[in-house]
C-alpha cells in the first residue's frame, strides 16, 4: 500500500452542510467508477455522490445524519497498489483497445440524465495541459442548468475532441488523456483547487480586457463564470473566499463594484439584453429603507432558476393567449360520483386528471400543439407527456405525467398526487420534470378568471385554467340555465401556431370536457 485515497464531496452548487441520508458502501467493498457511495439530501432534492474511479473501500468516514459540504472526505480507498494500477475514466466505458493504447484514456461525457445534444459552452484545458482528478475540463449548458465535466484522473491532455458550440450527449468523447502509473497514483488525492496557474512565460489570450487563460483556470463553478462574463469581470484576478479558495458569486459581485480591474463596465448593461440593438437601462437602485421599514429575504434556489427560465421563455417566444369557456356541469357531477365509488381505493379525483385526458385527445386532433421548434424545423412528437404546474414551498415546479394517453384517469390522479408530494418535499428528480410535450397550469380553487400562462420551452403551448363558476347559458337566446363554467386560457407560440388553430384547439378542448365520450372518437 502507498497511503489512502480520499474521496471527497464534489461541487454540489451553493449547498452547504447537506445531510447524509444513505451510505451504500462499507469497508472492504470493491466499487467501480460511477457506483454510488452516499446519498445527500438538500432542501431541493436528493443526490447521489458517485465514485470517481475504481477502488476498494478502506474506510467510510461519514455516517447517516452527518452534514457535509463540498470538499468533505466521505470515503477512503486503499492506496494506489494492485487495485489501482490502471485507473479508468469516470464513465464505465473503458478506453478503446484499438484507438487508445496503454496509458491513454478517452474521457467521455458522464451520465447527465435525459439531456442529449447539450452544447459545449466553455473548454478549460488545451493539449499539453497537466490536470488532476476533479479539475474541470469543459462546461455544458442545457435548458435547465449549466454543468462542468471534471477530469476522472490525473494526466496530460493529449487531444481535445470537441470545440465550443459542439453538441454532446452521454458517452461522447471530449478529450484524450495520457496517463501512467505515476499519474494514476497522483490522482489519488484530488486537488480541491483548480489546475495550477499558467506559466508566466506562456502567451496569454486577451479578449475585451479579460485574460482568457486565467479566466479558464479560475477555480469557480459555471454559474459564477457566467456571472463574471455578464459583469465583464476578469475572473482570473478575483480572489476566492469559498472553500479551498473557490470563487463564489459574492466575490465576483464585490469585485465588480470595486471596478478597479473590471473590463468594460458597459458590458454589464449590454448583457441585460436589448431591443432592436438598443441596450436596456440598468435596473434602478433604490434604498427602500429611506421610505420606511423593510425586510430583505433572499430568493430561494428554485425561484432563481424558475425566474431565469420564465424570463427567457417570455422574451424569446412570441406569446399570444386565447380565452374560452368549458361547460363542466356534467363532468363535475361525474367526478363527484366517481370519488364516492373510489373512496375505498384511496384515490381522490380532482378536475386536473380529466383535463390531462382532454389535453391528450385535443393534442392528437391538433398535432402541431404537441411539437417543438428545432431551428427552422418543427418536430412532431408521437408521445403525449403532460406537465402540470405544482406550487411548492420552494417555488414553481412542473412534474410530467409520461404516456398520459395510456393511463386511466384514476392512474393519472394517483401519479399526479405522488409527484406533487415529492415536489413539495424537495425530493423530485430532474428526469421527473423532463420530456413534457404540453403543460397545464391550474389555479384550482384559488380564484381568478383568466390569466396568461408562460409557455414552458421547448413546448409550443400551455393551457391555463382557473376556478369554475356558475353562469347562465342560453342555447336559443330565450331561456337560460345555470351551468358550471371553467375559464380556459391557452397561450401559444405564434411562430408555430396561428389564431384560427388556437381558437379551434380551445373549442375542441372545451367540448371534450363538456362530454368526455368524445375521447372515444
Amino acid at each position: 500500500m502507498s497511503g489512502l485515497i480520499d474521496i471527497k464531496v464534489p461541487d454540489i452548487g451553493d449547498f452547504k452542510d447537506v445531510p447524509v441520508i444513505e451510505v451504500f458502501v462499507k469497508p472492504g467493498d470493491k466499487v467501480k467508477a460511477e457506483d454510488p457511495l452516499v446519498a445527500l439530501e438538500s432542501d431541493k432534492a436528493t443526490m447521489e455522490v458517485p465514485s470517481p474511479r475504481d477502488g476498494v473501500v478502506k474506510s467510510v468516514v461519514v455516517k447517516v445524519g452527518d452534514k457535509v459540504s463540498e470538499g468533505a472526505v466521505i470515503v477512503q480507498f486503499e492506496g494506489a497498489g494492485a487495485e489501482q494500477v490502471e485507473a479508468r475514466p469516470v464513465v464505465s466505458a473503458p478506453p478503446s483497445p484499438v484507438n487508445a493504447p496503454a496509458g491513454v484514456a478517452e474521457v467521455r461525457v458522464p451520465d447527465i440524465g435525459d439531456f442529449k445534444d447539450v452544447p459545449v459552452i466553455e473548454i478549460f484545458v488545451k493539449a499539453g495541459d497537466s490536470v488532476k482528478a476533479e479539475d474541470p475540463l469543459i462546461a455544458l449548458e442545457s435548458d435547465k442548468a449549466t454543468m462542468e465535466v471534471p477530469a476522472p484522473l490525473s494526466g496530460t491532455v493529449r487531444e481535445i475532441k470537441v470545440a465550443t458550440g459542439d453538441k454532446v450527449s452521454e458517452g461522447s468523447i471530449i478529450l484524450v488523456l495520457a496517463t501512467s502509473d505515476a499519474a494514476a497514483a497522483g490522482s489519488a488525492a484530488p486537488a480541491p483547487a483548480a489546475a495550477s496557474a499558467a506559466p508566466a512565460a506562456a502567451p496569454v489570450a486577451q479578449a475585451g480586457g479579460v485574460d482568457e487563460k486565467a479566466f479558464a483556470l479560475a477555480y469557480a463553478g459555471p454559474a459564477v463564470r457566467k456571472l463574471a462574463r455578464e459583469l465583464g469581470v476578469d475572473l482570473g484576478k478575483v480572489k476566492g473566499s469559498g472553500n479551498h479558495g473557490r470563487v463564489v458569486r459574492e466575490d465576483v459581485e464585490a469585485f465588480a463594484k470595486g471596478g478597479a480591474a473590471s473590463a468594460k463596465p458597459q458590458a454589464a448593461t449590454a448583457s441585460r439584453g436589448g431591443v432592436g440593438g438598443i441596450d436596456l437601462l440598468p435596473w434602478p437602485k433604490v434604498d427602500f429603507a429611506k421610505f420606511g421599514p423593510v425586510e430583505r429575504k433572499e430568493l430561494g434556489r428554485i425561484k432563481k432558476i424558475s425566474a431565469a427560465n420564465l424570463h427567457r421563455n417570455w422574451v424569446v417566444i412570441p406569446h399570444v393567449t386565447t380565452h374560452d369557456e368549458a361547460d363542466i356541469t356534467d363532468l363535475e357531477q361525474f367526478r363527484v360520483t366517481m370519488n364516492k365509488e373510489l373512496e375505498k381505493s384511496g384515490v381522490k379525483l380532482s378536475l386536473l386528471p380529466f383535463m390531462v385526458k382532454a389535453a391528450v385527445a385535443t393534442l392528437q386532433k391538433f398535432p402541431e400543439f404537441n411539437a417543438s421548434l428545432d431551428g427552422d424545423t418543427l418536430v412532431y412528437k408521437n408521445y403525449w407527456h403532460i406537465g402540470f404546474a405544482a406550487d411548492t414551498p420552494n417555488g414553481l415546479m412542473v412534474p410530467v405525467i409520461r404516456d398520459a394517453d395510456k393511463k386511466s384517469v384514476p392512474e393519472i390522479a394517483k401519479e399526479m398526487n405522488a409527484l406533487a408530494k415529492i415536489a413539495r418535499e424537495g425530493k423530485i428528480k430532474p428526469d421527473q420534470m423532463q420530456g413534457g410535450t404540453f403543460s397545464i397550469s391550474s389555479l384550482g380553487g384559488i380564484g381568478g378568471i383568466y390569466f396568461t400562462p408562460i409557455i414552458n420551452a421547448p413546448e409550443v403551448a400551455i393551457m391555463g385554467v382557473c376556478k369554475g363558476y356558475w353562469k347562465q347559458h342560453s342555447a336559443d337566446g330565450k331561456t337560460a340555465n345555470w351551468r358550471l363554467t371553467l375559464p380556459l386560457s391557452l397561450s401559444w407560440d405564434h411562430r408555430v401556431i396561428d389564431g384560427a388553430a388556437a381558437a379551434r384547439f380551445n373549442v375542441y378542448f372545451a367540448n371534450v370536457l363538456a362530454d368526455l365520450r368524445r375521447v372515444l372518437f
